[in-house]
């Protein structure tokens, strides 16, 4: 890569290239002096050459030198002696002997050595963001975002997608996080909203005609922070006219096959697919981990009630289950201990388990337990009893936690599908319906009925939901699940990286659900009002997805 600076980069001298000479410019990564003889290891970005300095006026020069200065080197190329040769380096093979050293940018001590990895605190590192970057570990991850997003543009563009940028100081809309906002200085009192996603304006430009549409854009959301969840990121967001779920997820699969080929990941295909309901009813979460060996979750409410123990007949009782899981691994009363917090702190009110003994049953659990519950390998059974969902989540928690504690969880890729979320879902503290996710989204067509007659069936369960009672939560609950959207996430390893739907492009049925969580006509005109309209005017089947 020739420059005024450089005849090459510090990657790119091989064999075939002794007996040049050449000009290179890069970081002094590393100094030794040795006497009467000096090496750098002189690196940029495309990797690393060594310099051999043995003139006196450039040693002078070396001995001056902090690690981290800019240099230009010019000299000649040679072959290393066999017994140096380094084959961990794509240039190990050669070495520059200098005849010029130019300091083109020297540098103070730096605080932390830039190795692959390092000790230094985070608060440090951030800091001095520009000398954590020049490490070679983050410079590979910023080159392999480059050549995945290179491969997802090269996919939608051969696809028959237009890149299109859309505003980033946007009107507020309720996709399940709180905004970020902008003052606006020409209108005082009012503020733009940073946009959760580019959900409306997608919509628009199917509207418009433009059939496919993508672009890389930049997302804000105002949530606490967690592993997975930053107050901005990127997502691939994609928009396509005239299709329904399968043809989504067919482009999304083959876009995410080809972009993780760019950079070495071989997915399997075809992906597996599973409900919500499958997907929590199994492993008590909506974004399994497939990598998991283990036993999935079961649901043991008939098996387990009724036989008189309180603690469990009570919860049944009143609409809730018990959930049961096997664990197989041997687990000591004080880790038992530890999971029974780690239960309760996850809402539970405890954890039951039992373990075989011989003949007989050690522990709550194994009051209820009789011999067809017996396992020939070591193992714990743990359950839960509870409400909803919950006691799903805190055990598929808890086999989580466990496969991760114990190595159980296996090396490679596990994509899978999870489809059908619920569209609703109840917010007890302040007695109404709202989004599960977002309220563009279309509903399956033999789950229409239900959705118009929902305000009927919730109207006969308020004055039970008002007072607490957990059985009429429990039937608005299993209501809400029959209620399914055309809605899908892309899981990969336990962590949900893509989301999307097939969209609402009928005005009466958009109104509908708004109506169903409670937004007034003005309210929906004053904040929707230009997308209803735009349904009015041919709007097509469309839907997308995001993975970000």
């Amino acid at each position: 890569m020739k420059t005024a600076y450089r005849t090459h980069t510090c990657g790119e001298l091989r064999r075939t290239h002794v007996g040049q000479t050449v000009r290179l410019a890069g970081w002094a990564h590393r100094i030794r002096e040795m006497g009467q003889l000096a090496f750098v290891i002189l690196r940029d970005r495309y990797g690393q050459t060594q310099v051999v300095v043995d003139q006196p006026e450039l040693l002078e020069q070396i001995r001056h030198l902090q690690e981290q200065s800019v240099l230009q080197v010019e000299g000649k190329v040679r072959e290393r002696p066999a017994e140096e040769i380094r084959s961990d380096w794509a240039t190990g093979e050669i070495e520059v002997v200098a005849t010029a050293l130019r300091v083109l940018g020297p540098s103070r001590p730096v605080p932390f050595p830039l190795e692959e990895e390092t000790t230094a605190s985070e608060e440090t590192r951030l800091r001095f963001r520009f000398l954590d970057l020049r490490r070679p570990i983050l410079q590979r991850n910023l080159m392999l975002r480059d050549r995945f997003i290179t491969a997802v543009r090269d996919f939608l563009h051969r696809e028959g997608f237009v890149e299109v940028e859309t505003p980033i100081l946007t009107r507020s809309t309720p996709e399940g996080a709180r905004d970020y906002l902008v003052p606006s200085r020409i209108h005082r009192g009012k503020f733009y909203a940073l946009p959760q996603s580019p959900q409306l304006y997608k919509q628009i430009l199917m509207v418009a005609g433009l059939d496919r549409y993508f672009q890389i854009a930049r997302c804000f959301r105002d949530e606490d922070l967690r592993a997975d969840r930053q107050p901005e990121f990127t997502q691939i967001d994609l928009e396509m006219s005239f299709v329904d779920l399968e043809d989504v997820l067919d482009l999304a699969e083959r876009m995410m096959v080809e972009a993780a080929a760019a950079v070495g990941v071989s997915l399997p295909t075809p992906f597996p697919r599973i409900t919500y309901e499958e997907s929590m009813r199994t492993y008590g979460t909506d974004k399994p981990d497939l990598r998991i060996p283990w036993d999935p979750l079961q649901d043991a409410t008939e098996a387990l009630s009724g036989k008189g123990f309180r603690v469990i007949d009570d919860v049944v009782g009143q609409g809730g289950r018990v959930v049961v899981w096997f664990a197989p691994v041997a687990l000591s009363r004080k880790q038992l201990d530890g999971l029974t917090g780690f239960a309760r702190s996850l809402g539970a009110g405890g954890l039951l388990w039992a373990r075989q003994d011989g003949e007989t049953w050690r522990g709550p659990l194994g009051r209820v337990l009789d011999a067809t519950w017996r396992r020939e390998n070591t193992g714990v059974w743990l359950a839960v009893v509870g409400h909803g969902w919950q006691p799903f989540q805190v055990l598929g928690a808890i086999r989580t936690s466990l496969a991760r504690e114990h190595g159980a969880i296996r090396d490679g890729f596990a994509p899978l599908w999870v489809t059908h979320f619920p569209i609703l879902e109840w917010n007890p503290d302040e007695q109404r319906l709202e989004p599960a996710h977002h309220i563009f989204t279309q509903i399956e067509e033999e789950d229409l009925d239900r959705l118009h007659a929902l305000p009927a069936f919730l109207e006969g369960l308020r004055s039970d939901l008002l007072k607490g009672d957990p059985r009429a939560r429990a039937r608005l609950e299993t209501e809400l699940l029959r209620i399914r959207g055309k809605q899908y996430d892309l899981v990969l390893n336990g962590w949900e990286v893509g989301s999307g739907s097939i969209r609402i492009h009928d005005r009466n049925l958009q109104e509908t659900l708004m109506d169903l969580i409670g937004l007034s006509p003005e309210e929906r005109q004053r904040r929707f009002g230009f997308l209803l309209e735009a349904f009015e005017y041919g709007a097509p089947p469309h839907g997308g997805i995001a993975p970000g």
